[in-house]
């Protein structure tokens, strides 16, 4: 063999995994077509945030890698819920979810996604036993009982016990093994940006919804010396596509509005970027010596901080089997055993994401009231509440 493991991807759930399986003992070889941009200001960088909840902290830790991360990570303490679908754009109910109800831990941290890439490159490059290697792709996928061959874009191929496939929506590795996704789209797009703000968001994350998706700031570090949030916009996809296009003065002035001024006026910090709003999950999350892992896997619309999160939940269930039994790693039992761990949970988050997003485009008049009643109602109830963080956190229900 030439190596144990080669990872398909090198976005942060593929170079997560690098580094997990690496620490565990594992050769590991990851490949990507793209290199990794590690500067917030370069062409291509990926301007939106990943908050890491509480169980995707430890697993982190266990990987090695949240001793180089903690310095930059922003703690998200409280959760907050603000409807603001009235005649008018301002909030009339706002809700929050303190971390201190549950836990004597915030609910996760957030770091920009751009620089998790720049560090976790930088920790695999001081592991031995991982092979990190960008502008490569996978271009072949052969599988035999006993072991797998990937064929590279520079022409060479890898033979290994275990494929993991973290090469996106559209994942090759997926394709190549015959496993097919079921999509859903809902005519949305995202913004992502960073922006400055006068008021400090005193590590609250906040989601205000009005139609067409929420509009989330996430904390970030100072930027420049001011206050800086993260934010993700979701509108309807044409709607998203003119504000994408608008004069930085008037996109400024469309977000300050949109965020009910809750931070005061919205400066931008960064670049632009866009993307489609799907949810997708594979029918099967493993094929002969391969798994599928996050958005392999699962596509959710970024609510809730669970995407990069459920992707760790898998990470964590896939090295387990591998570390309790490395010498079936990669084999039918092993896989079949991945597969019956994950897939119920990733079907009912992924429905329960897709119906809280349907809830947040709602457009008429009477049906914003009910959610805002809604909201209201469920707050209301402790013992749900705390439910629900747990929930948010991954507990299972």
């Amino acid at each position: 063999m030439d190596h144990d493991i080669l990872i398909s991807g090198g976005g942060i759930a593929g170079l997560t995994a690098a580094a997990a399986f690496g620490a565990a003992g594992f050769s590991v070889i990851c490949v990507d077509p793209s290199p990794p941009v590690t500067d917030r200001e370069a062409k291509g960088a990926d301007l939106r945030s990943t908050a890491f909840l509480q169980p995707a902290q430890a697993f982190l830790e266990k990987a090695g890698l949240w001793d180089r991360l903690a310095p930059h990570a922003m703690p998200l303490q409280i959760m907050r819920i603000v409807d603001a679908g009235g005649e008018v754009t301002e909030p009339r109910v706002t809700k929050d979810f303190d971390a201190s109800d549950i836990s004597d831990k915030p609910f996760g941290w957030n770091l920009p996604n751009w620089l998790l890439r720049r560090e976790m490159a930088a920790h695999l490059d001081a592991m031995p036993n991982v092979d990190f290697r960008p502008d490569t792709a996978t271009t072949t996928l052969f599988t035999r009982a006993a072991h797998a061959r990937v064929g590279l874009s520079d022409g060479s191929s890898q033979q290994v016990r275990l494929v993991i496939a973290a090469d996106g929506r559209g994942s090759p590795m997926r394709q190549a093994a015959g496993i097919g996704a079921k999509t859903r789209r809902f005519g949305q797009k995202a913004l992502a940006l960073a922006v400055n703000h006068p008021l400090p968001h005193g590590n609250v994350s906040t989601e205000v919804h009005r139609t067409g998706g929420p509009f989330t700031l996430v904390p970030l570090p100072d930027h420049d010396g001011k206050p800086s949030s993260a934010v993700v916009w979701m509108e309807e996809g044409p709607k998203a596509e003119a504000l994408f296009r608008l004069p930085d003065a008037e996109l400024e002035a469309a977000m300050s509005d949109r965020s009910c001024h809750l931070l005061g006026p919205l400066t931008l910090a960064s670049q632009r970027t866009i993307w489609p709003i799907i949810a997708q999950h594979a029918e099967r999350l493993a094929g002969e010596r391969l798994a599928l892992v996050a958005e392999a896997a699962h596509v959710v619309p970024p609510i809730g901080a669970q995407g990069l999160n459920m992707s760790l939940n898998d990470l964590s269930a896939l090295l387990d089997l591998a570390v309790k039994a490395p010498e079936r790693l990669g084999d039918a039992a092993m896989l079949d055993a991945y597969h019956r761990a994950r897939i119920t949970d990733i079907r009912a988050r992924v429905a329960g994401i897709t119906l809280l997003n349907r809830t947040s485009m709602l457009s008429a008049a009477p049906l914003r009231d009910a959610r805002a009643h809604a909201l209201d109602a469920l707050y209301g109830i402790a013992p749900l509440r705390k439910t629900l963080m747990q929930l948010g956190l991954g507990a299972k229900g």
